[in-house]
């Protein structure tokens, strides 16, 4: 073949520029991956609620240019020497980093290691068509799971760490207060696991959608009975209304679990002592054990999440994803990262 007729191949990767400028660029290749390193194919990439920080300059530990991205779900293409994984394995990633020597990992507590980096926020992501990493942050899932699933599992891997903070049984009353892509999937796991299960949150849309994942009661901030009270109550907006609101919904003896990230807030601070109210902070999730629970409520047909996948975008679609999902009136929206293939 001449050099004339020759097709150049090129990548593609979506980059955060700076606060609010996206860049989408072009790679003509990646390395090999070396020792311990896979090189993964992305098909799909779920756009998170840290995403769309990152990308409004919200983040005071962002970094910048930085590629973005790290819920992720593609398959294994080239390994290294040191890897164990099989070519053709489809896997999800861990995104955030662990030192496995500070004091904090030799707890087992990885998930706030001191030393840990997080993908896509200061360190490079992986919306990429291709891109290498340790494989001690990859775990191969099961051919029963639908990539369009399997891109969930770590979004859902933060909802299983904060469930063990507490025992949600059958015909518990839960809410959950702020409907994002990670206040429904908690709807989601509660309903599943059989409790009475209201949600709440200042946009109806958001509402509409957690109402078609099963029996659960939706209800606008104002819309809550001043008496009603809960035995757990998942925090999962972040700010400091929707805060101090999940204290007074838990009832005597209840628990409050924040996932979100509030800067702060004020808490009542007698009621909470005289009402023996426990109140759990959870961030992120241990690896690989809250990932495997993840997996295997994925499977199982009856819990309902086909429900959050809004929609699904061509990576060269990349702003209106991101428009899309910084609207406020979508559930979880994925890029795919298939080249020349139907979504």
């Amino acid at each position: 073949m001449n050099e004339t007729n020759m097709v150049v191949y090129r990548l593609i990767e979506l980059y955060v520029k700076k606060p609010n400028e996206l860049e989408l660029r072009h790679n003509n290749s990646v390395p090999a991956p070396k020792g311990d390193e896979v090189k993964i194919q992305l098909v799909y990439g779920g756009i998170c609620g840290s995403d769309l920080s990152v990308y409004k300059g919200k983040l005071p530990y962002a970094k910048y240019p930085v590629r973005a991205g790290h819920e992720l779900v593609g398959v294994i293409v080239e390994k290294g020497e040191q890897a164990s994984f099989k070519i053709g394995t489809r896997c999800v990633v861990l995104p955030n980093t662990f030192c496995g020597v500070c004091d904090q990992c030799q707890k087992g507590l990885t998930n706030i290691c001191r030393n840990k980096k997080s993908l896509g926020v200061n360190i490079d992501g992986g919306f990429a068509q291709e891109f290498n990493i340790s494989s001690k942050y990859v775990l191969a899932v099961p051919d029963d799971l639908p990539n369009k699933k399997a891109v969930l599992v770590e979004p859902l891997a933060v909802i299983v760490h904060a469930f063990k903070k507490v025992n949600v049984e059958k015909n518990m009353k839960v809410a959950v207060v702020g409907c994002g892509n990670e206040g429904m999937l908690a709807a989601a796991l509660a309903h599943y696991l059989g409790a009475k299960v209201t949600a709440i949150d200042i946009n109806q849309h958001k509402l509409d959608l957690v109402r078609e994942i099963g029996d659960i009661s939706v209800f606008l901030p104002h819309e809550i009975e001043s008496l009603e009270t809960f035995d757990v109550v998942f925090e999962a907006a972040g700010t400091k209304v929707s805060v101090e609101s999940a204290v007074k919904l838990a009832k005597p003896g209840g628990a409050v679990v924040l996932i979100g990230l509030a800067q702060e807030a004020n808490f009542p601070i007698v009621h909470i002592v005289r009402s023996e109210i426990t109140i759990y902070g959870s961030i992120i999730y241990q690896f690989p054990d809250d990932y495997l629970q993840a997996i295997e409520y994925l499977r199982d047909p009856e819990f309902s999440v086909e429900q959050i996948v809004s929609k699904i975008f061509s990576i060269t679609d990349y702003k209106e994803a991101y428009e899309t999902a910084a609207s406020g009136n979508a559930g979880k929206v994925i890029l795919s990262f298939k080249e020349a293939e139907k979504l």
